[in-house]
């Protein structure tokens, strides 16, 4: 076995006492083997053999990813995810050298947060993903739509009459907890479309939102996109994925906009003005920050990046809050770099 094999075993079993150790061998390992992260540390002047902490581990800015081969290993490209973009947009792109270890990773995290798949009807309203090839959220979604071997799991696109009826059909079948995971801007259209009162008192469903309008409707804020989903699926609160195209880890959130992260994540918030000056958690000095983010599942690309979301600490441990973005599209530190 590989020593990346043998650290992907390492990552899908992972205990979180273990993690900055794991951290710091799979740091060593893309500082070596990762030729853009190792042309940025050169240029931050950093020399991997004295990184022996977290916080002296440098974030690659993650616009790397649409304008470079971002990877760590000379396999194979068996896949390539792509994110959303508008016409003439440059879109982040994710070399997946091995896509059943994404669906290792995120089955994981997910039955861990939520309980095995075959307790699920997961029933998928994501129209704007599923209208490209190479979206890594629907490639996780059916994934899971496998796992839970339900004859009632399956995606939908405009077909939302069906939805509908499948929904009703499940009403009474609480054997069963019914996923209903959709892009933001669906469930909305959704929620003022259609009369959705035969919902009410159907404890076994969950209602997840992925986030994004993706330039069809007005940005909301998340408190007042909850408070109308909740109203409208007759629900107590909405569930919420965070993920993107340059991760293979997810963090959930049961409610409230706080984001729960799994033992092959980490965050730490930076100075919006500062990209090299890093909070920990605990610190009150700054409620928000730039979300920097460990991947450890990212090992075949990179699994430190800086990301271009703001955010805050929660309270408790391996918690967090996505408060916004920022608004320009090229974050400090990039500059420090042209390959």
């Amino acid at each position: 076995m590989s020593i990346t094999e043998e650290l992907k075993d390492k990552i899908v079993s992972l205990n979180p006492l273990h993690f900055e150790e794991l951290s710091l061998e799979v740091f060593q390992l893309q500082a070596r083997q990762n030729a853009v992260y190792q042309q940025y540390l050169s240029h931050l002047k950093v020399k991997p053999d004295q990184v022996e902490s977290l916080e002296k581990i440098p974030y690659l800015p993650i616009e790397f990813f649409k304008s470079h081969r971002v990877l760590s290993s000379q396999a194979e490209v068996k896949t390539i995810f792509a994110s959303s973009g508008t016409t003439g947009q440059i879109t982040s792109q994710h070399l997946v050298i091995d896509p059943d270890f994404y669906d290792r990773v995120s089955e994981r995290i997910f039955e861990q947060m939520y309980g095995p798949l075959e307790n699920f009807h997961i029933l998928a309203l994501l129209p704007s993903y599923l209208e490209r090839s190479n979206s890594s959220l629907v490639h996780m979604v059916r994934h899971f739509i496998a796992k839970t071997k339900s004859e009632y799991s399956g995606f939908y696109l405009h077909n939302t009459d069906e939805l509908l009826e499948r929904l009703a059909l499940l009403r009474d079948q609480p054997e069963k907890k019914v996923l209903l995971i959709g892009v933001t801007f669906a469930l909305l259209d959704l929620a003022e479309t259609a009369d959705l009162s035969f919902l009410e008192g159907m404890e076994h469903l969950i209602v997840m939102e992925t986030g994004g309008m993706k330039g069809r409707r007005q940005e909301l804020l998340r408190e007042e996109l909850h408070e109308m989903l909740t109203q409208a699926f007759h629900v107590s609160s909405i569930h919420s994925e965070y993920g993107m195209t340059e991760l293979l880890s997810q963090g959930y959130s049961f409610g409230e906009g706080l984001f729960h992260l799994p033992a092959s994540m980490n965050i730490t918030l930076r100075d919006v003005n500062d990209p090299f000056h890093l909070y920990q958690p605990g610190q009150q000095t700054r409620s928000t920050g730039g979300i920097n983010i460990i991947d450890l599942a990212n090992i075949d690309s990179c699994s430190f990046l800086e990301t271009k979301d703001l955010g805050s600490y929660g309270i408790a441990p391996q918690t967090f809050r996505v408060l916004g973005r920022f608004d320009n599209s090229d974050l400090r530190g990039c500059n420090l770099m042209v390959l």
